[in-house]
């Protein structure tokens, strides 16, 4: 099985997250991209009150494509989301051609060399690489290829939404029927999630 892995805080999903997967079935030809919502991001701030939900809302947004799984491996573990592990797990768990490929936006690669275990995630991996701003830094990028990183550049255009964004119009009271699906939009009102409190 040719597998690509999304791992994400993904908190909310959003049709960038999806149009991103879709792009790399159509361009690299997988079988199957696993959605991997981060239980514990070691990299990022999190609300802990909405784990749960940002796996359901991954399950729901992940309807849309017969190619897209989701998984709740980190869910398991219950530990900090390092992607060395679960890339280990998934290696035992799968019967996989060739590398794990992985789907990174530029903001997060720019800092791959400080994830944990990174010298040995590098072995295990191609990363598929999506273009997260206006301008790239092409020297950082020259440096992760001498360090021996296996990445290919995306060839989608850069739309500029974010999680972030989606969270603050959530709780200015916006809407975001643009930049969720319907089934994730329902599930966040019907939770009544990002509010302001």
């Amino acid at each position: 099985m040719k597998l690509c892995v999304f791992q994400g805080t993904f908190n909310p999903i959003h049709k960038v997250h999806l149009k991103m997967a879709d792009y790399a079935v159509k361009n690299y030809g997988f079988d199957k991209i696993i959605f991997i919502p981060a239980y514990r991001p070691p990299h990022k701030n999190y609300d802990v009150n909405l784990t749960p939900h940002r796996l359901k809302m991954v399950e729901l947004a992940a309807l849309s494509n017969p190619h897209f799984k989701v998984s709740d491996i980190e869910y398991k573990s219950e530990r900090n989301s390092y992607t060395y592990l679960t890339i280990l797990e998934l290696y035992k768990k799968y019967d996989i051609e060739g590398k794990i490929n992985f789907i990174i936006g530029t903001d997060a690669f720019k800092k791959i060399d400080t994830w944990y275990e990174a010298d040995k995630l590098k072995e295990l991996v191609n990363f598929i690489v999506f273009v997260r701003e206006n301008e790239l830094d092409s020297e950082k990028y020259q440096e992760l290829k001498e360090k021996g990183y296996n990445f290919t550049f995306a060839k989608m255009d850069f739309q500029d939404i974010s999680s972030s964004n989606i969270r603050k119009n959530i709780s200015e009271g916006q809407d975001i029927s643009k930049f969720v699906t319907d089934k994730v939009k329902g599930y966040i009102e019907k939770n009544g999630l990002y509010k302001k409190q």
